[in-house]
């Protein structure tokens, strides 16, 4: 135990943290702890002292913890560089900025808040401009008020970006102009590797000068490995255009191929299993 520096216990429903108190005490070089989908009561996490703690790296993503616990949290911690916390009501605005003002995000390299439907684009936005500049990877997927607005509005900051991942899958009552957003993207974010767009092919609006879009975003986005999209017309548009550059393996759908944070991870080479 004293040697451990990272524990993945996702989708251990038993886990409510009633032992992460102990956990830290012993461990003291723990850097990384995954617990996507356990049970983890906020009176139990509440009792952690998160200020003597080596960590780095936390996924609490759909853990149903309460606003109070995220907030004291994440304003103890003391250098957090990937933060997954989607799927958690408790997420909302003041959590966002409680961790801005009063913990220590200057280290983030790593944020998802995938379908955290109590924070506000505006919310989003402050963040972003502070810390959007130091993000390799962000992940702002499953919120249907986060359109291609916002994304338009913050690509510049994004300029050291690898993996993005945006939209939802529910059909909205607006367009994404994806041509803008793809050209958005090609021209501010040069090291990206990983994408995923997840509207839905009906919410898509493109255009005839679409593959002039693509080009732009092939030829400068020359680490891209993975683009992911919906299965629809955008998406045959997009991997034609790729396959004729002899890139045939980039373009995916959504069907058989999710993007994730989880490369970012520093221990992320042993913790696929075969």
């Amino acid at each position: 135990m004293l040697q451990l520096e990272c524990l993945a216990v996702n989708y251990c429903s038993k886990v409510t943290g009633s032992s992460l108190k102990t956990l830290f005490q012993r461990s003291r070089r723990l850097r990384c702890l995954l617990m996507n989908g356990t049970s983890l009561v906020s009176e139990h996490v509440l009792q952690v002292e998160w200020e003597k703690a080596a960590l780095q790296e936390l996924d609490i993503t759909a853990t149903d913890l309460s606003t109070e616990a995220l907030i004291d949290m994440l304003t103890r911690i003391p250098g957090l560089r990937f933060l997954s916390a989607g799927q958690l009501n408790g997420f909302n605005d003041s959590v966002l900025k409680a961790f801005m003002e009063l913990g220590n995000p200057r280290n983030l390299i790593a944020l998802d808040l995938d379908s955290s439907d109590n924070l506000t684009d505006d919310a989003l936005h402050k963040f972003l401009s502070r810390y959007g500049h130091q993000l390799w990877g962000l992940a702002l997927s499953g919120m249907p008020h986060i359109t291609d607005q916002l994304w338009q509005s913050v690509l510049p900051i994004l300029n050291n970006a690898k993996i993005v991942v945006m939209g939802t899958q529910e059909r909205l009552g607006v367009n994404i102009h994806v041509d803008q957003l793809m050209d958005g993207i090609a021209n501010n974010c040069p090291n990206l590797e990983r994408l995923e767009l997840r509207w839905d092919p009906e919410n898509l609006r493109f255009s005839d000068k679409s593959q002039k879009a693509i080009d732009i975003l092939r030829v400068k986005c020359l680490k891209l490995r993975c683009l992911v999209l919906s299965d629809g017309r955008y998406f045959e548009v997009v991997k034609a255009n790729f396959e004729r550059a002899d890139r045939t393996t980039v373009v995916r759908t959504t069907t058989n191929c999710r993007v994730s944070n989880y490369y970012l991870l520093s221990n992320y080479k042993d913790l696929v299993f075969n």
